[in-house]
């Protein structure tokens, strides 16, 4: 009976290991070298959209630096740590609805530099890179 056992947890890990070096040869964005998607820019204010579901979708956004701009974090059937959104660097911590829009505003001056956002969990995150 234990050698089963020590057979079936052997395998078993060999599969796990298998599945998570299958999804580490994924190429990101970043990895493939294609340019990030960019904010779009409305009578003067900046909008950035990221879907929060299973992560965050785009990863890494590309928007110009020093300009009041809005980031729209949208949710529909989350459920997950992405529906809870932590931004350090604007001390912002919320969790959201799991369907609908929360807008952040950020102001010209904290449109600098990059922008980290995370799940409650630390194991999602997005960029936003403001040049």
């Amino acid at each position: 009976m234990n050698t089963r056992l020590i057979i079936s947890l052997a395998v078993s890990a060999v599969l796990i290991g298998w599945a998570f070096w299958f999804a580490s040869l994924k190429p990101s964005a970043e990895d493939s070298g294609a340019a990030a998607p960019t904010a779009a820019i409305v009578d003067g204010k900046q909008f950035i959209d990221i879907t929060a579901k299973g992560g965050y979708s785009p990863r890494v956004v590309a928007a110009k630096a020093g300009i009041p701009t809005v980031l729209r974090v949208s949710t529909d059937g989350t459920f997950d740590c992405s529906a809870s959104v932590v931004i350090p660097k604007l001390s912002y911590q919320k969790i959201l609805q799991p369907s609908g829009t929360e807008d952040i505003e950020i102001s010209a001056e904290q449109a600098q530099g990059t922008l980290q956002g995370l799940c409650g969990m630390g194991m999602y995150n997005f960029q936003i890179k403001f040049q």
